[in-house]
């Protein structure tokens, strides 16, 4: 016989949502263990890469609570605008835009979210995996997962087995711990590629986010601070970019050297930051949404993108996972401090009434969106003028999508 361990919950898998979920259950004392078939990256600073997470104000409370925003190497970058526009590829945009100011949300309103760089994440969060007394890690690991009504048993191939009350799936899309639970998924393809670089520009960027709106999808320009590596090579303006192109343009465009990838760049994003030059690799993702029947099962809550799958136009993807973990935590928290069972069925039931509505509404606008403005049909464009117009006459709608994009 192994050696068993005792724990309250065992997280399947450390990325960004599992690891910091993993993070802030161990730094209120709760016995946790994470558990990812990966092996972690190295703790040494990567080289910079172009991707960058864009963490909505609402969602930092989950990296402050678990310990994580103060691991970050880099400072984060503060978003204190988005501008939000409809135009044509190779024509003037419509003069008709959005420009949302943080100051606008409220009297005491901070920046909309932070630019937080993947590398800078990764090494905040391996640090602080293996700082926690009451977290242990095994990574990379294989293992079985047995739930029944007393408890969940988590055999780790080579080493010990782990006794919980709890499994929280955060494996990603491709969840093993959902599929063996037979949970239904609905898939929505996109038929679009989403290509993430970032770009060092002439002017600065002033901390203000883009989203342009094309026929074959929205163009984003997000802003970061600059990075040491930019620095060294004398540039100090920076900014990620999350482009949605249709799959076979895509392929074409990352197929590009790096004068005319810029070019086509610059096309998109305009002249407004002068001119520009790609800096990292560029990263490529097919598009697709993915709606889960339900979030939980016998001992064993989804969170993050287990539970869910949306199009990127918002850049919402992570946040709603991160809320997952907050909301989950929230519940787990109170439970173990109460001696209450943290597996039992009316805590999950409550924690899928808390989540899944406000990821089904997410799921919903950035479905809607895409096929709005992804098109070139002349009256939808009217009517997407006609909307931004509202919108920006309206001093409480705008706040109510300012609010939504803080994640309050």
């Amino acid at each position: 016989m192994g050696e068993t361990i005792s724990a309250e919950v065992c997280v399947m898998g450390a990325g960004p949502v599992g690891g910091t979920l993993g993070c802030r259950l161990a730094q209120a004392g709760i016995p946790t263990v994470v558990v990812d078939h990966a092996a972690l990256p190295p703790l040494a600073h990567p080289a910079f890469d172009g991707r960058a997470y864009a963490v909505a104000a609402g969602s930092r409370r989950l990296l402050v609570e678990s310990g994580v925003w103060d691991r970050l190497p880099d400072p984060p970058n503060p978003i204190l605008g988005i501008r939000v526009s409809d135009g044509r590829l190779g024509r003037p945009a419509s003069r008709l835009h959005l420009h949302f100011d943080h100051r606008e949300a409220g009297e005491h309103a901070g920046p909309f979210g932070w630019m937080v760089e993947a590398r800078g994440l990764r090494v905040a969060l391996n640090a602080h995996l293996h700082s926690l007394p009451a977290l242990r890690v095994f990574a990379p690991a294989q293992a079985q997962v047995e739930r029944s009504d007393d408890g969940v048993l988590v055999r780790i191939a080579g080493g010990p087995t782990v006794q919980c009350r709890l499994v929280i799936a955060a494996e990603g899309r491709e969840s093993p711990l959902r599929e063996a639970a037979a949970i239904p998924v609905t898939r929505v393809p996109y038929k679009q590629t989403g290509i993430v670089c970032a770009v060092s520009h002439q002017k600065p960027h002033f901390n203000v986010a883009l989203e342009h709106f094309l026929p074959s999808g929205p163009f984003a320009c997000l802003p970061m601070a600059p990075s040491a590596d930019a620095e060294e090579g004398g540039a100090a303006n920076i900014s990620a970019i999350v482009w949605t192109e249709r799959t076979p343009v895509a392929q074409r465009m990352l197929t590009l050297d790096d004068t005319h990838f810029a070019r086509e760049i610059a096309r998109r994003l305009g002249d407004h930051l002068g001119s520009i030059h790609t800096v990292g690799r560029r990263w490529s993702y097919p598009l697709s949404a993915m709606l889960v029947h339900r979030y939980v099962d016998k001992r064993m809550a989804l969170v993050g993108d287990a539970a869910h799958g949306i199009h990127p136009i918002a850049g919402q993807g992570l946040n709603l996972g991160f809320r997952d973990a907050i909301a989950l935590a929230d519940l787990l928290i109170e439970a173990v401090g109460q001696g209450a069972d943290p597996g039992a069925p009316g805590l999950l039931a409550r924690y899928q009434r808390l989540r899944r509505p406000d990821n089904l509404l997410m799921l919903a606008l950035t479905d809607g969106l895409d096929r709005l403005f992804s098109n070139d049909v002349r009256i939808l464009r009217l009517a997407r003028d006609a909307g931004i117009a509202a919108v920006n006459r309206l001093a409480p709608l705008k706040a109510m999508f300012m609010h939504r994009a803080m994640g309050i």
